[in-house]
């Protein structure tokens, strides 16, 4: 079992690895060694995930989710399988973690009566300040 948070855990076998060749360092090692992991969890699918952290996942993951559901995390950081691996699943951890927490809602608040005034008269007084910068057209 991953564990999310104290409530929520994720079994290991719902988190599918893919090992493949990775791009960047690694020397002659590159073209041969299947470093790089991409993970794949199915978190529309998954059992262990209450509704709601759902909901928030699908806006967090972004274009890592399908549509199917599916998150898809790509990790090749790393020259070794074993580093990538822990790395995948942490930043999967971080993912799911992110879309636990719940935003407050938002309530609408309405300027006071002291606020508006003070705005008023910051106005009026940058107003004056113009009006005595402004060119007096001549009198005729």
């Amino acid at each position: 079992m991953i564990e999310i948070t104290s409530r929520i855990a994720i079994p290991e076998d719902e988190i599918e690895l893919v090992f493949v060749r990775a791009s960047g360092p690694g020397g002659q090692n590159v073209n041969k060694v299947s470093s790089a992991v991409q993970l794949r969890f199915d978190a529309a699918g998954s059992a262990h995930l209450p509704e709601g952290v759902k909901n928030r996942l699908v806006r967090l993951a972004g274009r890592r989710m399908t549509q199917d559901g599916v998150i898809v995390i790509q990790a090749q950081r790393f020259r070794t399988q074993e580093r990538n691996r822990e790395d995948a699943i942490s930043r999967l951890v971080e993912l799911i973690r992110s879309a636990t927490v719940v935003a407050p809602v938002r309530r609408p608040t309405r300027p006071t009566l002291a606020s508006k005034e003070r705005r008023l008269a910051s106005k009026e007084r940058r107003g004056q300040v113009k009006s005595l910068r402004r060119d007096k057209p001549p009198a005729d």
